[in-house]
């Protein structure tokens, strides 16, 4: 199974990687398409997807590492799940608020 944490680190970071990589991020993350799929598909190995994916991975941890984007963002939208429950009267705001602070909309 994929990790799920990685779609996470591609949506904050995947405009940091070269295009090649994240060509290949999306068709493993997004497109759920196997290595061989993807070797098939961009016309290289399978062991180069592979690696690509592998120094994409290492890529994302490291942003993470200095930037915390990732685990911040997770932060705050689990401080606004906990005031929504405590002020109802302001779910319609709280949830355009989280939309907001998601990596995929950043």
């Amino acid at each position: 199974m994929k990790d799920l944490g990685y779609l996470q680190k591609y949506d904050a970071y995947g405009a940091l990687l070269t295009a090649a990589q994240r060509e290949i991020c999306k068709l493993y993350y997004l497109y759920d398409l196997t290595l061989s799929e993807i070797a098939e598909e961009k016309g290289i190995s399978k062991q180069a997807v592979s690696d690509s994916l592998k120094t994409s991975r290492q890529l994302f941890d490291f942003y993470e590492d200095k930037l915390a984007f990732v685990r911040r963002t997770e932060g705050a939208k689990a401080a606004l799940e906990g005031f929504a429950l405590r002020h109802p009267e302001f779910s319609e705001e709280i949830a355009a608020i989280a939309d907001m602070v998601s990596p995929e909309n950043a």
